[in-house]
């Protein structure tokens, strides 16, 4: 693979800026407050099925601050993550799906007792599938699952196919002239779980809902998800899209297999605000396929129906 440790002056002032910023105010829910740095961690492959549909969703009445979600929350990780992920290791196997009813009604008592509650999900395919959703209604199935080939990716973590074809898209667009700078790539379920209970403990869950996805919900995970950054600025915020970058991708990234993950107008299907600066690894067959058929999501594109909030909304 080529370059895939190449790290450009303003990528690495953008990396900077990630790792050493300063501990967030509470009370601001900004996106420029509360979006910011992305950790990456790797780890060992752990064979699993990936997500499935729960039951029973509504629409979140809090969706205003709903766009200020994963990208946000690594920021105020802390270097514990590995000792959380040892915590989480010991979520149950999805594979072992042939369970008494009794068990599984258990399962689902305790699960809606916690403030942290995951919906118990069924299995339906692979999470290194490049057709996986990830959403608010399609958790892991095992949660704490990692990509068994992640590889160092602009001073983050991508799975290879998508992380290679990620390069060649950089490229292409340096060569009409414009500047894709990588916020965040892959993102740890041990690091996902700590962000969100800090948001809880700091705000309550209500809130920290709208601001960050919960463990084992955020298409981060993958590790085929990229959120990108341009030296005009607007990170992370809607006027990325007006930027050089922002209207380069839109135009150019399906080439390369990248499709826009959360659309403007489409909150009440993917459950996030419009995130322009999102894309999502799908492989250029399928993203082909997604840009053919006339899909404004890839909720709609899968056929899975919308995800406008978690199954387990507690």
């Amino acid at each position: 693979m080529k370059s895939l440790h190449r790290t450009s002056t303003a990528q690495e002032s953008l990396n900077s800026s990630a790792v050493n910023s300063s501990a967030v105010n509470s009370s601001a829910v900004n996106r420029r407050t509360l979006l910011g740095a992305a950790l990456g961690v790797g780890g060992t492959a752990l064979l699993a099925a990936c997500a499935s549909q729960g039951q029973g969703a509504s629409s979140s009445s809090s969706a205003a601050s709903a766009s200020a979600s994963e990208s946000a929350t690594a920021s105020a990780a802390s270097s514990s993550a590995s000792s959380t992920a040892a915590a989480s290791s010991t979520a149950p196997s999805p594979i072992a799906s042939a369970t008494s009813a009794s068990a599984s009604a258990s399962a689902s008592a305790s699960a809606s007792s916690s403030p942290l509650a995951l919906a118990q999900p069924s299995v339906e395919s692979q999470p290194d599938s490049l057709r996986c959703l990830v959403n608010k209604m399609r958790p892991f199935a095992q949660q704490d699952w990692e990509p068994s080939d992640l590889v160092e990716f602009y001073g983050h973590q991508l799975r290879a196919e998508a992380a290679k074809a990620a390069d060649t898209m950089i490229d292409a667009a340096a060569t009409d002239g414009v500047t894709l700078l990588v916020s965040s790539a892959y993102r740890s379920y041990a690091v996902q779980q700590q962000t969100y209970q800090y948001w809880v403990s700091v705000n309550g869950q209500q809130v920290a809902d709208q601001l960050s996805a919960r463990p084992g919900y955020s298409e981060h995970q993958t590790g085929l998800a990229i959120d990108f950054a341009s030296p005009e600025g607007c990170r992370l915020e809607e006027c990325y899209r007006d930027t050089l970058a922002g209207q380069w991708l839109v135009k150019n990234a399906p080439r390369y297999g990248y499709i826009l993950r959360f659309p403007d107008g489409r909150q009440s299907v993917t459950g996030y605000l419009f995130e322009p600066w999102h894309y999502r690894y799908v492989g250029v067959q399928i993203a082909q396929e997604y840009m053919s058929s006339g899909a404004k999501t890839f909720e709609e594109f899968i056929g899975t129906g919308a995800a406008p909030d978690y199954a387990s909304a507690n």
